[in-house]
């Protein structure tokens, strides 16, 4: 695949703070495009530097291979994380105002079904619920037929039957060869749709790379979570990893068989015990820690 958009050396300050820090990230034809990290990482300037809302303080973007023009906002697709729209339009109406703003535009019947907004199409948009306003600015991100689709934080505030109905739209808008940038809080949604993904921690990528390889690489392939204390000196030698919090212990193994004989010698220990695979959120919270950031 080749790279649709290009960022080498992205600075942006906001007076003597340093937002995002030197930043270089290659988006391929074709990707689904996952920027993860804490509150006040930087996701948000980047983000709104990469869609052309945002001068950066230093740096170059670059375009299918050339330098951002006035054409670029007419071949990318942008879903805020909330949009004012004007009253007493239905959802037909902000489609066909929406379409206005470009030089050319898809089908809105198109769009509407699409986005699964038939039933909804002559409805006030202020009337929807939370699942069928997230569709049409989604719709709406893409009335113009978008190579480069940017969807901020698009599942926010759902509930999960909507989030998943919105994952298998974002599924098949991808099918349709559309590259995306998604920025989300939910490492679920990033694990079930990105090809890649970077992990942004005060103003720097900390980690880069589809989320299966970033897992091999920081993981052992499973996690055993423990009620009780244990050390690695309890496991015989295995190689495990040991983590504890809050009276627990995690275990990451090769294999929970090898960890049963050990196990057994202590009576009850199963007792509340999961086994899993790692996860995305194992991951962000190994690399950005725990602490609460506001």
């Amino acid at each position: 695949m080749s790279v649709l958009l290009s960022v080498r050396g992205l600075t942006h300050r906001y007076g003597d703070f340093i937002a995002v820090n030197n930043i270089n990230l290659d988006v391929k034809a074709g990707q689904c495009f996952g920027l993860l990290g804490p509150n006040g990482a930087g996701k948000s300037t980047t983000l709104e530097i990469l869609e052309g809302v945002l001068k950066p303080t230093r740096g170059e973007i670059r375009y299918r291979g050339l330098p951002i023009d006035k054409n670029f906002k007419q071949e990318v697709g942008i879903q805020f994380q909330s949009t004012t729209l004007p009253d007493y339009l239905t959802v037909h109406d902000c489609l066909k105002l929406f379409s206005s703003f470009y030089q050319s535009h898809t089908s809105i019947p198109h769009l509407i079904k699409l986005c699964q907004l038939q039933e909804v199409a002559s409805q006030l948009h202020y009337t929807l619920s939370g699942g069928q306003k997230q569709r049409l600015l989604l719709a709406l991100s893409l009335i113009n037929d978008p190579a480069l689709l940017f969807l901020d934080e698009p599942t926010t505030g759902l509930d999960p039957q909507a989030r998943l109905h919105f994952w298998q739209l974002i599924r098949e808008v991808k099918q349709q060869g559309k590259t995306i940038i998604l920025t989300t809080h939910y490492m679920e949604e990033a694990e079930q749709l990105c090809d890649q993904i970077a992990i942004m921690d005060r103003g720097e990528f900390i980690a880069e790379g589809s989320p299966e390889t970033l897992l091999k690489e920081n993981f052992l392939p499973q996690i055993v979570e423990l009620n009780g204390v244990y050390t690695e000196q309890d496991f015989d030698g295995l190689p495990v990893r040991i983590s504890q919090c809050a009276g627990q212990t995690r275990v990451e193994c090769n294999s929970f068989n090898d960890l049963l004989p050990a196990l057994k010698v202590s009576e009850g220990s199963t007792r509340g015990m999961a086994v899993r695979k790692p996860h995305l959120e194992d991951l962000f919270l190994k690399l950005t820690g725990n602490e609460l950031r506001l």
